[in-house]
């Protein structure tokens, strides 16, 4: 995966969405931070990837509803298990089609973002992004992953057993992120500090060959573990 723009330098973001005013909003508030600046727009799909590929910005905001290749297939295309060097994509959604988020985060994206969930939770998951995280605010978590918890005959079933089995603690963490904690809080509610959050993080992505710890979340709620002491 592209790695994570040195520290203190600008964050370069491309907006991928059909509507016109949101790009606008989304450019005026990330353009006016200190620390990120929008490199490119797209009206639709092509348009993202070829944009994308040439520019490589740190972080890619695709809407999932896009004409011609919808946000589903530029993620795939962009971040998706077959590419040689992924980038970070954040999928912007309106939460009315389950099956779309479920296949954005099976497709390589690194984040969840509601179109209403304001400019400083846009900026805030545009920074995780770039960092290597992501953000999945607790809300968006249980609403969304909450609803890939059925069997399916996919990538996601092969995971049910990990080739290695998960520690108690390694669960307790797999259960926070599944709840949309960050690193951060995770470290504060189990009394550890954050580098053993990252340590423990790092071998459960191992253990469950997810790319991600969206990817992690989504095996938590498919199988149990993703509500409180689950």
């Amino acid at each position: 995966m592209t790695s994570p723009p040195p520290s203190g330098s600008t964050i370069r973001v491309l907006i991928a969405d059909d509507q016109e005013m949101v790009r606008t909003g989304f450019r005026f508030f990330l353009d006016a931070q200190p620390d990120i600046t929008v490199v490119a727009e797209a009206a639709d799909g092509e348009e993202a990837v070829a944009l994308a590929r040439r520019e490589r910005p740190d972080v890619c905001l695709l809407d999932i509803r896009m004409p011609g290749l919808d946000g589903l297939e530029v993620t795939r295309l962009l971040a998706g298990p077959q590419v040689a060097d992924p980038m970070r994509v954040v999928v912007v959604t309106t939460f009315d089609l389950d099956e779309y988020v479920y296949g954005a985060l099976r497709g390589g994206a690194c984040g969840f973002l509601l179109k209403d969930s304001g400019p400083t939770l846009l900026a805030e998951a545009v920074r995780a992004a770039a960092a290597g995280d992501s953000l999945v605010s607790p809300s968006v978590t249980v609403r969304l992953l909450k609803h890939v918890t059925a069997p399916r005959t996919t990538t996601a079933t092969a995971r049910a057993r990990p080739a290695e089995a998960l520690t108690d603690r390694e669960l307790d963490v797999v259960r926070l992120v599944a709840l949309g904690r960050t690193n951060a809080e995770i470290a504060a509610e189990l009394y550890v500090s954050l580098s053993t959050v990252k340590t423990h993080l790092s071998s459960v992505q191992s253990k469950l060959s997810a790319r991600n710890r969206v990817e992690i979340a989504a095996w938590a709620w498919q199988h149990g573990h993703g509500r409180p002491g689950g």
